[in-house]
């Protein structure tokens, strides 16, 4: 039996199950997964056994907190707040596998203390890495102290900022656990039939991600008044404004299961930053005005950086506050769209040469003398002279 790697899926949306879905299907079936998290409802199919533990969420309070915290969390943690029995409970259930399974790779997607502990305890840990304003001492130890780090996300969208250590033992994956299929004329047609948007209607979708609080629904009764020609549809979560007037070319549809069928059917797309919306919208070939919303550490802002310096969306800051800014900003957004730009950020392929990275990975971690068991006992080790 191989030794088994841990994987470690942050409950926060969606985009972090769905890429370690992709990762671990893709891996060989004699290769053992564990897979942690809060909430093992969020992840799509596996189509392989896959051993799933819930842990207690770490940032969550359960209301059984016990100390009155006052005092300041060191540079080198995020969320390590005292008496937190949840936290105490879940870094005990991690660092009691990693005695008993010893295993040969633990994946940390995302948590910095998740990945320090690994280290702490022994473990060898792949990081992966996000956009943001991550040079805190306590990104920098869990970045250090990695086998390898994995980015979701093309290389071309690489940070000016990462260094060159990091960017050395990085895997980079445009569009893993998304599906990137290529623009289909036929299935753009059948979209806008079942939306009701005539074949020579501009339709614009506004894409709001599940990891905040969604969009303020306002902005967009400006735009869709400036511009009553065009059709405007939200999905996703969208707070609304009492005091905003919304036209009739306005619809909100809420969550929606079949996103990829509006971004078939739009001719251009307004959308913060989370991973799996870039990459939904950058498989659809879609006219992009990104907008970021507030994330830790800046992730979103730094990501619509990274994609306006690639050229595969026009980028700002915040929403348009009058008409007039709205009808600039849908008209630099579709006299900037390079559709080529956008596809060469997305790999068809992701989750197949990840799972062969981390195979090598792996591979390279274990020595000659281990007959790669799970069991400690089983270990050949060297003799010394």
């Amino acid at each position: 039996m191989t030794r088994p790697i841990g994987y470690f899926v942050h409950h926060q949306g969606r985009g972090h199950a769905e890429r370690c879905a992709a990762v671990v299907n893709a891996l060989p079936e004699s290769q053992s997964v564990t897979v942690f998290c809060a909430k093992p409802d969020i992840f799509p199919a596996f189509t392989r056994p896959v051993e799933m533990i819930s842990l207690p969420s770490l940032f969550e309070p359960s209301g059984q907190e016990d100390i009155h915290d006052k005092t300041t969390a060191p540079d080198t943690v995020h969320c390590a707040p005292l008496g937190w029995p949840g936290i105490r409970q879940a870094m005990a259930q991690l660092a009691g596998w990693f005695a008993s399974a010893n295993p040969v790779l633990m994946i940390s997607d995302v948590s910095a203390e998740v990945a320090q502990l690994a280290r702490l305890c022994s473990v060898p840990h792949v990081k992966v890495l996000q956009h943001g304003l991550r040079d805190d001492p306590g990104h920098r130890a869990a970045y250090d102290g990695a086998v390898g780090l994995l980015c979701p996300g093309a290389e071309a969208l690489a940070q000016p900022d990462w260094p060159e250590r990091h960017l050395a033992k990085s895997h980079f994956a445009g569009g893993l656990g998304v599906d990137v299929q290529r623009p289909d004329p036929a299935r753009r047609a059948a979209a806008r039939s079942a939306l009701g948007v005539s074949p020579d209607q501009r339709l614009v979708v506004v894409m709001s991600g599940g990891g905040g609080t969604g969009f303020a629904s306002a902005p967009f009764g400006i735009s869709a008044r400036a511009m009553p020609e065009t059709a405007f549809i939200t999905i996703g979560q969208t707070a609304r404004d009492w005091h905003a007037t919304e036209p009739a070319n306005l619809q909100h549809h809420g969550w929606v299961d079949n996103a990829a069928d509006y971004l078939a059917a739009a001719d251009m797309v307004v959308a913060s930053t989370g991973n799996t919306t870039c990459h939904q919208i950058l498989a659809a070939e879609t006219p992009w005005l990104a907008v970021p919303e507030w994330r830790y550490f800046d992730e979103q802002v730094e990501k619509a950086k990274a994609l306006a310096r690639a050229g595969a969306a026009h980028h700002l800051p915040h929403f348009p506050a009058s008409a007039g800014q709205w009808k600039t900003a849908i008209q630099q957004t579709l006299e900037t769209h390079d559709p080529a730009r956008q596809r060469a950020l997305v790999d068809e392929n992701a989750a197949a040469g990840t799972a062969r990275w981390l195979t090598g990975l792996s591979d390279s971690l274990l020595p000659e003398t281990s007959n790669n068991s799970g069991d400690l006992h089983d270990v050949v080790h060297p003799i010394r002279a």
